[in-house]
């Protein structure tokens, strides 16, 4: 496994995406036990979770309570493991489709941070995330919530997700050395937060990738992924691993946390640490 340090976690760079563990279409919580334990046992370090993870109109922090449970019943070395969550997202539906309503504001912050605390059965959670903005609150407000949160001990160190550049500079002068990382979605069809991940580089923080296999939920141009399927025909390696190699030879501050519905897609992941790219292939791969 690969090991860098992500704030003050030395942790593996390809961590475990809980998300569609519990979210609408999952395969049932039996499954996703299985399927944290395999990386667990594999060597995955880091899981990724957060408050709003569970299917609309059921059980809310499912994803939180099945990382708990997942961890409690595990037989490995629990203290090596660093758990992120993320709060200011809930679930709904709106007609038959699944949304993610936005609740920026700090006093409900810091109640759901306290929530994940409990859910998750820890004292302080490991890296707390404000999840997305809110565009009725100030984005400053909202990282007062997450500040709140961290000098009651509630959470340890802070992240924030899905944010620009201008909203990361508000977050670090709120948050000052206690913001130790930006989650943001990157991948081969969205570059468009490339400049958010050159700026870490520059800060020193790290940088997060969500969905960085380009996600499922929604359509896109699969010709995309022909450079990358290219590369992995002649390492004989699948091009979900040549994509999150790729990813991760962008800096030492990259992580990648990908998904998974069953355990050989989490365990095919983590394989992607012992591939090594050559500097033409990573030129072709762009």
């Amino acid at each position: 496994m690969l090991f860098r340090d992500l704030g003050p976690f030395h942790t593996t760079a390809i961590g475990h995406g809980e998300m569609p563990l519990t979210i609408e279409n999952n395969r049932g919580h039996a499954v996703g036990l299985e399927t944290l334990h395999a990386s667990l046992d594999a060597g995955c370090r880091h899981i990724d979770t957060a408050w709003a993870y569970y299917t609309p109109g059921e059980e809310e922090q499912t994803g939180e309570k099945l990382t708990r449970e997942a961890l409690e019943t595990w037989n490995g070395p629990r203290d090596e493991v660093t758990v992120a969550t993320k709060v200011g997202l809930r679930r709904a539906w709106d007609g038959d489709k699944p949304v993610w309503p936005r609740d920026g504001k700090p006093e409900h912050l810091i109640e759901y941070g306290k929530q994940s605390a409990m859910a998750l059965g820890v004292d302080a959670i490991d890296l707390l995330y404000l999840h997305r903005h809110d565009p009725e609150v100030p984005y400053n407000e909202s990282v007062e919530g997450i500040k709140a949160l961290l000098d009651q001990g509630v959470a340890k160190w802070a992240g924030v997700s899905n944010v620009t550049i201008e909203q990361l500079d508000i977050a670090r002068g709120i948050l000052g050395d206690k913001l130790v990382a930006v989650q943001n979605q990157y991948s081969p069809i969205h570059l468009e937060t490339q400049d958010t991940l050159d700026y870490c580089a520059e800060l020193g923080l790290a940088f997060v990738c969500w969905s960085p296999l380009g996600g499922y939920r929604h359509p896109y141009d699969e010709s995309t992924f022909d450079p990358f399927r290219e590369v992995a025909a002649a390492h004989g390696v699948s091009y979900q691993q040549v994509v999150l190699a790729w990813e991760l030879a962008k800096g030492d501050h990259m992580f990648v946390i990908p998904g998974a519905h069953r355990p050989e897609t989490i365990l095919d992941s983590l394989k992607a640490s012992d591939l090594e790219l050559t500097a033409e292939e990573l030129a072709k791969l762009g």
